[in-house]
């Protein structure tokens, strides 16, 4: 037996063109559009104030160096004061061997990465933990919607 696809089962469905999923489709993609240009236009907002500021690359950039003090979590008052510190909270001291500068390096610590792994480890767990609730009751659900379809059907008979 020969099936054929009709040109019906190629076209959108009907479903698809009802006037609330159309303008939610228009609002996602209008939503996604202007971040994706606001964001090309924010991006040359920032190259035309590089072009303006000449900054001054760190040495640690520019030069070999050594490590003077391993990485390790800002204090209150460094966090502060360094902006090596913000971007993730722990910090090296750098010497820069040619210019002999000691300098902040921000810098990612074993504590943190194993601290975020095990949060995120947590995360899963915890939404594993909840979707497989939310599964169980809706096929408990199902099954009872489902005896009572049958024994309607048995006491109509």
């Amino acid at each position: 037996m020969c099936t054929r696809v009709m040109e019906s089962d190629c076209r959108i469905p009907m479903s698809c063109l009802r006037p609330r999923i159309l303008a939610l489709h228009a609002l996602f993609w209008g939503l996604v559009s202007l971040r994706v240009f606001g964001a090309a236009l924010l991006s040359d907002e920032k190259a035309a104030v590089a072009v303006t500021k000449p900054v001054t690359a760190p040495c640690w950039q520019l030069e070999e160096f050594v490590v003077a003090k391993e990485c390790s979590a800002c204090e209150g008052f460094h966090s502060k004061s360094i902006p090596a510190c913000s971007q993730t909270g722990f910090v090296e001291t750098i010497n820069c061997t040619k210019s002999n500068r000691e300098e902040y390096k921000s810098c990612r610590s074993t504590k943190m990465e194993e601290h975020l792994f095990w949060k995120f480890e947590g995360t899963m767990l915890g939404l594993t933990v909840v979707f497989a609730i939310v599964v169980v009751a809706r096929q408990r659900s199902l099954d009872r919607q489902a005896s009572d379809k049958v024994r309607r059907q048995i006491e109509s008979i």
